[in-house]
């Protein structure tokens, strides 16, 4: 049973974000990298604590198509192909309540790797 129902979702393709409105009136705005970054499929995340793979390069990733996964989820297919974990409607909700935690993280983890992004919006 989810906690939080999405009432709209709308992908804005140009800008590569997709936009959430719940039904107790959050609203958020997550971009497609936010979304492949923070993907809760295996591939990403591991097979338990420490196993998480950090996703590089995905700044231009965008969203190709949504399919919705019963009443609790949405299935993400990405133009780079991964479309692999379902978003739940409580992961969505909780990955825009903790954007800002989340995306510094991942920005730490990328540059204790050596790595850099390149161009691309972070936020919309």
């Amino acid at each position: 049973m989810t906690d939080h129902k999405p009432t709209e979702i709308k992908l804005h393709q140009k800008s590569r974000v997709l936009e959430l409105h719940f039904d107790d009136g959050y609203e958020c705005h997550l971009t497609c990298e936010y979304l492949r970054v923070f993907s809760p499929s295996a591939e990403v995340q591991g097979h338990g604590p420490g196993q998480e793979v950090l996703q590089i390069g995905k700044e231009m990733v965008s969203i190709s198509e949504i399919t919705p996964q019963g009443n609790y989820a949405i299935k993400l297919h990405f133009d780079d192909g991964h479309d692999t974990g379902l978003y739940t409607w409580d992961y969505l909700y909780a990955l825009g309540k903790r954007y800002e935690h989340n995306w510094q993280d991942y920005l730490q983890r990328l540059k204790a790797e050596g790595h850099e992004r390149q161009d691309g919006p972070a936020k919309d």
